[in-house]
């Protein structure tokens, strides 16, 4: 099973979002996938269903600086740009693919109160969230296949 599958389905089974990707990306990163889970946990629902960022994309985006990202403090800033130019890519890229990368736009303004959504037939029916974690997995795999990370995961 490739990324965009196992996103898929890791989201069809009750995960939010964010915790598709990050899981579905815990053979590369080398995260437990529980502990995965549990740092992806907030950003579900655009964060918390505040409908801010879409999860799929904070999942993608995370995975990338565990991977390409840096933890120095003090790191360069040709570096930090270089992450950042990264980040803008692949958010860009998903932006261009679906229209936004705002959860509220992309499922044309839900409720955002805390409460998360029953998962039943009519959730999945409705929802484009499987399709958003199968996006920002697929364009995650593309540029980890182009550009292979450099510490060995």
């Amino acid at each position: 099973m490739d990324h965009r599958e196992s996103a898929a389905e890791l989201f069809l089974s009750g995960s939010n979002c964010a915790q598709a990707v990050m899981v579905a990306f815990c053979d590369v990163t080398g995260l437990e996938p529980s502990f995965a889970a549990k740092m992806a946990s907030s950003f579900g629902g655009g964060m918390g269903r505040m409908r801010e960022v879409c999860g799929a994309v904070s999942g993608m985006l995370m995975v990338a600086g565990l991977l390409y990202g840096y933890d120095d403090p003090g790191e360069k800033d040709a570096n930090k740009k270089a992450h950042y130019q990264l980040v803008q890519s692949l958010a860009g890229q998903f932006r261009e693919e679906i229209g936004s990368i705002v959860c509220r736009d992309i499922l044309k303004n839900p409720p955002s109160d805390p409460a998360p959504t029953p998962r039943t037939a009519e959730f999945y029916k409705t929802r484009p969230c499987a399709r958003m974690v199968m996006t920002a997995a697929g364009i995650l795999d593309k540029y980890i296949a182009e550009h292979p990370p450099e510490n060995g995961q």
